[in-house]
């Protein structure tokens, strides 16, 4: 596989997607072929699944079938685009893979990162980012920034204690994988952001 596959990842509020966004202009206006997912999602199978996950109606759903919606989502999304377009020599951003499923899932549900990590590898076939790009802000000011200005979705509506044991997740993964995982402080201005996100993407594609 040719291309480079880049996953945002941080607390639910952190600012990710509207970078992503802007970062996605940025790569094409510089010629660079990008192709943009959101998870659960990107194709259409994958955003049938992803309305069932984060339905607010769907309170009864088991921690092991959200897990393994998430897994199949991801399975499609792997299969129908993400693999072609690397293979193409695209840039693939992804919002979201698998760490938020190790984290979300994982920890937050008590279900196990190990099993979930195995579970995912078989939905991937091993796929790996060859670049996390963690964006780091105080998982409550984040959250009711969302809550605030969009419906909170069914994961987004959990207490504060299930989004804190997630974040405190994302930062001891952080520091043991700094190889993999970039921190990024969103709590910085929306352009002071982007060229932060830009300089590590670009530092990525030159090496």
């Amino acid at each position: 596989m040719n291309g480079k596959f880049i996953v945002f990842e941080g607390p639910d509020g952190s600012g990710k997607t509207t970078i992503l966004e802007k970062v996605k202009t940025i790569l094409e206006n510089d010629s660079h072929p990008v192709s943009f997912y959101r998870e659960p999602g990107g194709t259409p199978i994958s955003e049938k699944i992803r309305s069932i996950i984060i339905d607010n109606e769907n309170s009864e759903m088991s921690a092991k079938t959200e897990a393994l919606l998430f897994a199949a989502s991801r399975a499609q999304l792997v299969e129908e685009r993400i693999k072609p377009d690397l293979k193409a020599g695209k840039i693939v951003i992804c919002d979201r893979f698998v760490l938020s499923s190790l984290l979300y899932q994982g920890l937050g549900r008590n279900l196990g990162i190990d099993k979930i990590k195995n579970i995912n590898n078989f939905a991937t076939e091993g796929l790996k980012a060859d670049l996390n790009i963690f964006f780091n802000i105080d998982y409550k000011t984040a959250l009711e920034r969302k809550r605030a200005n969009f419906s909170a979705d069914r994961l987004e509506n959990e207490d504060f204690s299930f989004h804190r044991k997630i974040f405190d997740g994302y930062m001891q993964m952080a520091d043991l994988y700094k190889d993999e995982i970039v921190k990024v402080d969103a709590r910085k201005s929306i352009e002071d952001l982007t060229e932060d996100v830009i300089k590590i993407i670009y530092g990525l594609l030159e090496e």
